[in-house]
């Protein structure tokens, strides 16, 4: 089988001829239709990812396709049943093996280029806005990086969630798409004073940021007494360092998020969370935005458009061609 592949560490990933896995117990073999991109792929690749696998492994972390075969003893999706895995890793290949405990069954109208953008970015967006930061109707919730892969997920869940979405973006294309998925108010990042129109806007009650740097800043300093701010990621690459007798004076939250994590501690809030995303879905009322959609021999063009920040959505790579 052919599969995107790091061979050893700080090797360049590749698409090479590997042997077709054969599942262990307490995994599902997977004929593998499509794989989503994410950030965290270009961070395995330079090894600072906080679960990035030891080398050699195949990247790839969330998987849409046709469960193939059980393994032993193995209690699972049986043979023939279309299904979504976050795998974490062996995503970018023909065939792979994953726990079964992670696969959920997709809906028959739902393609294998939807259910691969669908897990970490909507699940991202709605255990941070649901479980984690309780986003009540009525409050106004800022989304940073809102034209991202879980930026505009946000955006559609804070206006199901009925919040006033403000999306900031960098520039009027990215803008277009935040406010396609339902954003108030746009901010361009480019050219705005992020603290300055949030604050002409009444303020923040919620900051979902995947971007760090600057822009948390100015969010941070916009924000209402008992706001809660979600970092979800550090695409600028730059951390923030949080004043703590700030958040003391306005009795401010920051919340950390890591989706994956509840795998390990909390798998019951992913499974109740991808339920009602799932829900939402089959009714029409959400709907992943994929901008780019590559076979496996194009993966390193996928992971550019993520780098180079010139994707809106999703990037998915599929097993076609």
């Amino acid at each position: 089988m052919r599969a995107y592949h790091i061979e050893s560490s700080g090797a360049v990933p590749k698409v090479a001829t590997l042997p077709r896995p054969t599942p262990a117990p307490g995994e599902i073999a997977l004929e593998i239709g499509a794989c989503g991109l994410n950030f965290a792929d270009l961070l395995m690749v330079k090894g600072e990812y906080q679960d990035t696998p030891e080398a050699p492994f195949t990247l790839g972390m969330e998987v849409a396709g046709t469960v193939t075969a059980l393994g032993p003893d193995t209690q699972g999706p049986a043979p023939g049943t279309r299904v979504a895995v976050f795998g974490g890793q062996g995503g970018l290949a023909e065939h792979g093996c994953f726990s079964a405990d992670r696969a959920v069954a997709i809906p028959d109208e739902m393609s294998f280029t939807d259910a691969a953008a669908f897990q970490i970015a909507y699940g991202t967006s709605h255990v941070a806005l649901d479980h984690r930061a309780r986003l009540q109707p009525g409050e106004t919730l800022l989304v940073l990086g809102a034209a991202g892969g879980v930026g505009l997920t946000a955006v559609e869940i804070g206006k199901l969630m009925g919040a006033t979405v403000i999306a900031c973006a960098r520039g009027p294309e990215k803008l277009e798409a935040a406010k396609q998925a339902g954003a108030d108010h746009l901010i361009d990042a480019k050219t705005e004073d992020i603290r300055t129109a949030c604050k002409d806007l009444g303020g923040l009650d919620v900051v979902y940021d995947p971007v760090g740097g600057d822009q948390f800043k100015a969010a941070f300093r916009a924000c209402n007494p008992e706001a809660r701010l979600l970092p979800i990621g550090f695409a600028s690459g730059d951390v923030p360092q949080i004043p703590a007798n700030h958040l003391l004076v306005k009795n401010l939250s920051v919340m950390g998020l890591y989706w994956g994590g509840y795998l390990k501690f909390r798998p019951d809030v992913i499974t109740e969370s991808m339920e009602t995303l799932l829900h939402w879905y089959g009714q029409g009322r959400i709907k992943p935005h994929v901008s780019h959609v590559l076979p496996l021999d194009r993966a390193e063009e996928g992971l550019e458009l993520l780098r180079s920040r010139r994707s809106t959505g999703k990037v998915v790579i599929t097993m076609e061609g």
